[in-house]
């Protein structure tokens, strides 16, 4: 568990917290089904199944505002999803999970967090490249154009 300001805490996700996980899914990906054609995959995830599988972390502020998903690699973090519910955005929610998802990197003995993200989804890829991810890749996946990206420690 990760303390922030007040009574902000990130924390592993229960299943209670699935309802919750995919609204903020539906909520900050819906503006990007048109530039897409179809939903985004963080839309269509199995939430239920990603929280039993304790790879889902809440950012909790009386109110869950965001959350991660990570996964244990051989060589690295996967930083699968990462969002935060559009009225939380800018408030420092983002950067929050995102330092979490680096100590839990850490945490497992991990030195590298790999990413992906669409490849319509410019605004990611710069926000992404701004806190020191770099490109390793390109390709097409399950239907969508992904950009993979990773970070050292």
């Amino acid at each position: 568990m990760v303390q922030y300001a007040g009574q902000a805490l990130i924390r592993p996700a229960v299943s209670s917290d699935v309802a919750a996980i995919t609204a903020i899914a539906s909520a900050s990906f819906a503006h990007y089904v048109s530039r897409i054609g179809q939903p985004p995959a963080p839309m269509i995830a199995d939430y239920a199944a990603l929280v039993n599988a304790c790879s889902a972390y809440v950012f909790e502020d009386e109110a869950i505002l965001g959350y991660l998903v990570l996964e244990p690699l051989q060589d690295a973090m996967l930083l699968d999803i990462v969002a935060v519910f559009p009225d939380a955005q800018g408030r420092g929610v983002g950067k929050a999970l995102m330092v979490s998802a680096e100590k839990q990197t850490r945490a497992a003995g991990l030195s590298t967090i790999r990413l992906y993200t669409n490849a319509l989804m410019h605004e990611n890829v710069g926000l992404y490249a701004k806190i020191g991810y770099a490109e390793t890749g390109r390709k097409t996946e399950n239907g969508f154009d992904r950009i993979y990206m990773e970070k050292r420690l």
